[in-house]
């Protein structure tokens, strides 16, 4: 027994520094990139690259359909069963391609008959190819296995290629349209590249996958999708919703400061994945131990997004000025507001995903993100004509506020965080 824990535990600190080592690539790589980049292309053209960019992420988010989370599960709790993970890993995989065709028909649709998206239609279907790339990545397979320093090898690797890119072929304004040609060929070659890998260390085989495989998969991701959906609107959306109501330089503003926040919340990624399985495996075999683990790793999570937002909110100036320069003062306030997302990140993450979702309360996480998203678009809908991208940075930190407190009041009145012996069933 104690060997077993051994074993956990350095596959757990093995884990966490696979993950620590994308988060630190996907913190370093934008701050090296988004200097140069807003200083080529300007706040217009740069907003426009966003505005798209948050467009197709909804495309983005059906073809994930929760599988990241909910194949996360699956995988981990059968991983020593080999025809299982082989059965998960097709109905997936089919299910995510079927879906990217519907969003790409949906796609073409909408950018040929709207004129907002018809001038730029090259944009759209040049950032198209991230869908693509997402898709053929199986991360969800690495993260079950808990293999993740082969997900960390590969995210490296598409980054570095973005990044090289780059500074090759962006060199004036003109060139904004290699930008998101540059992003989709990094996230497609490291998806071709994991699927490779994964049938050589997984024994994974493509077969078609029996339909009742696959109804089980949609049935398994709903509430995680309707959630995921759910945040989408009062996170990602942000810059698309900002871009209907105003212009490309305005989302420009605000997509800057937003950049440099998600940067910091990438630092407490490592810490989600890492414990997600883990947490998922520690419910199946004792539900007490798992509260036990969870309230110990409250402290670390939520003190790293403490840390991270005090840093921020102090330094905001400094940073606009060093990192955007003077074409990009209005950002200056967008990332002061900003600053307290990652603390409320970190608390949402730990009462939500580590906790509700590995605890089986999908239908109870689903509502409260789909009351988020829903008080997400009122507020957008009052604050952004008031307040342009001031108001959209409102808007996103009083709904992630939200979140975070009714996560905790419904965990609480569970007793989940402070069981010592018992559980209570929801």
């Amino acid at each position: 027994m104690l060997s077993k824990f051994n074993i956990d535990k350095k596959r757990l600190i093995s884990n966490f520094f696979s993950l620590s080592s994308v988060e630190a690539a996907n913190y370093l790589f934008p701050l090296i990139t988004l200097p140069y980049l807003v200083r080529v292309l300007g706040p217009e053209k740069y907003g426009l690259i966003n505005f798209a960019a948050a467009f197709i992420y909804y495309f983005v988010l059906l073809t994930d359909y929760g599988f990241n989370l909910s194949a996360t599960r699956e995988i981990s709790i059968n991983r020593e069963d080999k025809r299982k993970v082989l059965s998960i890993f097709n109905s997936v995989m089919f299910v995510k391609f079927v879906l990217m065709v519907v969003s790409l028909i949906i796609m073409l649709a909408m950018v040929f008959s709207i004129p907002k998206f018809r001038q730029d239609w090259l944009i759209y279907i040049g950032t198209f190819g991230m869908v693509l790339g997402n898709v053929l990545f199986p991360i969800w397979l690495f993260q079950g296995m808990e293999k993740m320093k082969l997900v960390a090898l590969l995210n490296l690797l598409a980054k570095f290629i973005f990044v090289i890119a780059i500074f090759i072929f962006v060199r004036k304004q003109s060139d904004y349209i290699y930008v998101p040609l540059i992003t989709s060929l990094g996230f497609m070659t490291a998806g071709v590249i994991s699927l490779v890998i994964a049938a050589r260390r997984f024994g994974i085989i493509f077969r078609m996958p029996a339909g009742k495989d696959c109804t089980s998969s949609l049935k398994e991701g709903w509430h995680v999708f309707i959630s995921t959906v759910s945040v989408s609107l009062y996170t990602s959306s942000n810059a698309f919703i900002l871009g209907l109501f105003t212009n490309n330089t305005i989302v420009g503003y605000y997509s800057a400061s937003e950049r440099i926040i998600r940067s910091g919340q990438r630092l407490i990624n490592p810490i989600s994945q890492t414990l997600y399985p883990h947490i998922s495996k520690l419910v199946a075999d004792s539900k007490e131990k798992a509260a036990y683990f969870i309230k110990k790793v409250i402290v670390v999570f939520g003190g790293v997004g403490f840390a991270a937002s005090i840093l921020l909110f102090a330094l905001a100036a400094p940073i606009v000025n060093i990192i955007l320069g003077n074409q990009f003062e209005q950002s200056i306030i967008v990332l002061k507001i900003l600053a307290f997302l990652p603390f409320m990140d970190a608390l949402s993450n730990i009462f939500g995903i580590q906790t509700m979702l590995t605890f089986n309360m999908k239908e109870a996480l689903s509502r409260i993100y789909i009351s988020g998203g829903i008080l997400s678009i009122i507020l957008a809908l009052i604050l952004v004509p008031l307040w342009k991208h001031v108001g959209t940075a409102m808007a996103a930190l009083i709904t992630e506020t939200y979140i975070s407190l009714a996560m905790f009041a419904f965990i609480h009145k569970k007793g989940i965080l402070y069981a010592k012996r018992q559980v209570r069933q929801h």
